[in-house]
């Protein structure tokens, strides 16, 4: 599995209506085949940051990075972001999607 996060630092204009604007390349990507999830999430902590959390099955990246949506996207965010995107990308990761934490369980 390919696992990838990447955090989004938004211009202060953009941040309220990232999720608008991320909504056609979420979709496009959550529908490839060989996505296993795709998640955006807003830091509690650092302002007008989103970060993005991504899984593809090993041979998927290909697919992915020369998809229309994909170029859309990545020759549309520079006009939102206010810093460039920090990423930590990992090939080879044992698994197919989320897993249970052990050391958490409900009472």
């Amino acid at each position: 599995m390919i696992f990838i996060a990447v955090k989004w630092t938004v211009k202060p204009e953009y941040a309220d209506r990232f999720p608008e604007l991320t909504r056609e390349f979420t979709a496009g990507t959550r529908s490839e085949p060989g996505n296993i999830f795709f998640e955006w999430n807003k830091s509690l902590d650092e302002e007008n940051t989103y970060t993005l959390v991504e899984a593809f099955q090993d041979d998927a990246a290909s697919a992915h990075v020369n998809s229309d949506h994909f170029k859309k996207f990545v020759a549309e965010a520079p006009d939102y972001v206010d810093t460039t995107p920090r990423i930590i990308s990992v090939q080879g990761v044992d698994g197919n999607g989320w897993g249970e934490m052990g050391e958490v369980k409900p009472r």
